[in-house]
């Protein structure tokens, strides 16, 4: 309990890295749930990882351009980074999703092999670098170290603007991704609304790699809103269920990584798989009992 109370405490060292692990926590699986919902949960998993390749361009473009590490201060490092993450974010997601409506090869094939490029040429360009190798290297492993205030506060208005859009407009977006024929039927911009969606997921997701790295974003995007799945009657507690499996499970991996000295990203995600093995064997248990009723 010590551990918990030094965690909890406003002058904590690591006070900012929880703060942000939380926040994505309780983000990321609104968005997962329209992943999930649209059966795009392959391009969950190859997005974070494009994502990070965009900040290894981004940053290693000062050292192809011959620019010292003294002319970047973190803070526009930072922004540079966010930069390349979501450019490459929203043209990966735009580009698959195209390619997925003309119907042109296996689209599994497609995210499988981006995702598995992406990952390989991020940690190759960042290791090449020498000025963004230390720190981003480690955070693309999931090692979520120290985080700013800048960072801190960057993300949280990102992920309001995000949240606002979602609360605005979700039931014209859940209309459109459910039923795409009725929406046009009835008047609605299909087009219109899928962009706005995949803008939301491409911000969601590049934020989330700028902060805590494609491991835990690809965790949080997606295992949240598979397990709140397995219980939510109505797409109100799908929502609320998922923020806050992904919320509370980004506390208390936190707490665990703290207690025992682990890395965060890999005890979030780990986590996060032991509760949805639990809920799917929950979910089977009550219709295996129900069922002999």
């Amino acid at each position: 309990m010590e551990s918990l109370q030094q965690i909890l405490s406003p002058d904590f060292l690591l006070r900012n890295s929880v703060y942000t692990s939380v926040l994505i926590g309780f983000a990321c699986p609104l968005v997962g749930v329209f992943l999930v919902l649209r059966r795009l949960v392959f391009m969950g998993v190859a997005l974070p990882q494009i994502s990070s390749t965009g900040v290894a361009i981004a940053l290693s473009l000062p050292m192809w351009l011959g620019y010292s590490p003294a002319q970047h201060d973190p803070h526009h490092e930072h922004v540079v980074a966010f930069g390349g993450s979501i450019f490459f974010s929203l043209a990966a997601i735009f580009t698959l999703a195209f390619l997925e409506r003309r119907g042109r090869g296996l689209p599994e094939g497609r995210l499988g092999t981006a995702y598995v490029v992406a990952a390989a040429a991020s940690i190759l360009l960042l290791s090449k670098n020498r000025y963004a190798e230390v720190g981003w290297l480690d955070l693309m492993k999931g090692e979520i170290i120290t985080v700013d205030n800048f960072d801190l506060v960057f993300t949280a208005v990102t992920f309001a603007l995000v949240l606002a859009v979602l609360g605005l407009f979700s039931k014209e977006i859940l209309f459109a991704s459910f039923d795409r024929a009725m929406a046009a039927t009835l008047g609605k911009n299909v087009l219109f609304w899928d962009v706005l969606l995949y803008l939301l997921i491409g911000v969601t997701v590049s934020m989330a790699v700028l902060s805590v790295g494609p491991l835990i974003s690809f965790g949080f995007l997606l295992i949240p809103a598979l397990t709140a799945h397995q219980f939510a009657r109505n797409m109100k507690w799908f929502f609320i269920l998922a923020s806050l499996i992904g919320g509370v499970t980004a506390f208390l991996g936190f707490w665990l990584a703290y207690q025992w000295d682990w890395p965060v990203g890999p005890t979030d995600v780990v986590l996060l798989g032991l509760v949805y093995v639990l809920a799917v064997l929950v979910k089977n248990l009550t219709q295996m009992f129900a069922s002999r009723e």
